[in-house]
């Protein structure tokens, strides 16, 4: 019997597993994919928020900006990527800077110092973006906030969480939960897993997982988000995370570099019935490139990458959904949709703190390593399998540049890998300017050499789902200004 399991591996479940091998606990980690991070953590902004974005008196406002303390040091441990760009909310009237004025008020009871914000003018928020649009007048300005890469990070939680003794089950579906004398007994899939305590970070289907045990005291309301991906060439157009003045439906369109320095635009939000429509739309995306151009007018659309959405969590009480259960042992962490990249790691004390008070045994695992490698080129590791006479041909992807050994590292590590998704979401394979049309059969050949598995065995994909999202061509976008 296990002591925890936690149903969901996205952020805030990698987080909650991370955190919680720092005890000497026995801890199952259920995906029901192929690969964690991929619900919203894998399609989301990558921006670690000031605690300016949550009203104060939430528990978002009081996480939000916890997190985002967290990040340099958790960064230094586990190798994933973060820098500090700072942020600004524009406005183009009186009526923006009254709500901007607001915004520092609300910055400033949750905790946000003085020399960490503060409300700009035209001159000030030139000399920042000198590329923004010539018709904004005032901003509010957070200097601490920054970006990251979301799949990254989480991938990074897990294989620290698996080194620190954290079981990974990929592939295993929650299907229903029976109350046991001792805890729970989870059936799934792949058999059953007998738990004292459930933590239920499972993202949109919080609430169906929630369900299994008679809680209906939240439901999850799926908001989708849809963004454009550009090359680094348009990266130097800005160099903040810039945002608009927030509306009831959020944070509002952004325009942003990625952690690694692709220009991106997004999302808008548009409530759904499907939780697993991840589909792209012309109309939308046409939204969101009209109100980005408000924010920085000169990107060129002809550069676009790629398109791609997610699907925020957002729950019916417009808070997260933190909290041990009417049912003994069930605790859950619903309802995470923004700030939950930047709060993840808060949230994963306040579980700590809550299994505390439950009367969790919480012992220290006196071997816990908090260190994670960077997936680097370790040549003495690889036992001649790359040429080093000709080390061009070890460049599996030219766009990005990633070479064997990178790849060779990722697919080695303790999360198994069996798709060319999962590669690229750790090395940057297939992400470059012809989206993994020269590298996707090199990166086939490693993966099936490395893991013996026959090479038509081999997806692109991770995802379980026999949904496949419809992605609009790519022409589409680049021809919007014709």
């Amino acid at each position: 019997m296990y002591d925890i399991s936690i149903i969901g591996a996205g952020v805030v479940g990698g987080a909650i597993a991370r955190e919680l091998s720092k005890y000497d606990l026995n801890i199952a980690l259920i995906e029901k994919e192929g690969d964690v991070s991929l619900g919203a953590s894998k399609a989301n902004s990558g921006i670690v928020h000031g605690g300016y974005v949550s009203k104060y008196g939430t528990l978002k406002g009081k996480l939000c900006i916890k997190g985002n303390s967290m990040f340099d040091q958790l960064n230094k441990e586990l190798n994933f990527g973060f820098r500090r760009t700072g942020a600004i909310v524009i406005g183009f009237d009186r009526e923006d800077e009254e709500r901007i004025k607001k915004i520092y008020e609300n910055a400033l009871k949750v905790g946000h110092k003085e020399d960490d914000i503060e409300i700009i003018y035209k001159d000030k928020i030139k000399e920042i973006e000198p590329h923004i649009n010539d018709d904004v007048k005032v901003a509010f300005y957070c200097k601490s906030v920054g970006v990251t890469s979301p799949y990254e990070m989480t991938i990074a939680l897990v294989e620290n969480a698996i080194e620190n003794g954290v079981e990974l089950k990929l592939k295993t579906e929650v299907l229903d939960i029976d109350r046991v004398e001792e805890g729970f007994n989870i059936r799934t899939n792949n058999g059953s897993i007998k738990t004292k305590y459930i933590i239920n970070a499972a993202g949109v289907y919080s609430d169906k997982i929630a369900g299994m045990v008679g809680i209906n005291s939240f439901k999850i309301l799926p908001r989708k988000g849809q963004y454009i991906l550009f090359g680094k060439d348009q990266g130097d157009l800005v160099n903040t995370v810039v945002f608009q003045t927030p509306t009831n439906k959020g944070k509002g369109i952004l325009v942003t570099t990625t952690y690694h320095g692709n220009f991106m635009i997004g999302p808008d939000a548009e409530d759904i019935e499907q939780k697993w429509d991840v589909d792209t739309t012309i109309e939308s995306l046409k939204h969101v490139v009209d109100k980005s151009r408000k924010s920085i007018p000169g990107f060129n659309i002809k550069r676009a990458l790629t398109t791609f959405s997610g699907i925020r969590a957002r729950s019916n009480i417009e808070d997260f959904v933190i909290e041990e259960s009417d049912i003994d042992g069930f605790i859950n962490v619903a309802g995470i949709d923004s700030p939950g990249l930047t709060s993840s790691p808060a949230i994963a004390l306040e579980i700590v703190d809550i299994l505390t008070k439950m009367g969790a045994n919480l012992k220290k695992n006196k071997k816990f390593n908090p260190y994670r490698n960077p997936i680097i080129i370790d040549k003495e590791n690889f036992d001649g399998r790359i040429d080093d006479e000709n080390p061009e041909k070890n460049i599996i992807c030219r766009c990005e540049k990633v070479t064997e050994y990178e790849i060779i590292d990722a697919i080695n590590r303790n999360i198994p890998i069996e798709s060319v998704d999962a590669v690229k979401r750790r090395t940057r394979a297939g992400m470059g300017i012809c989206q993994g049309n020269f590298c996707r059969p090199r990166v086939k050949k490693l993966i099936s050499r490395e893991k013996d598995i026959p090479i038509d065995k081999i997806r692109i994909r991770d995802e379980s789902s026999n949904f496949t999202p419809q992605k609009i061509n790519i022409n589409e976008i680049r021809g919007i200004d014709k």
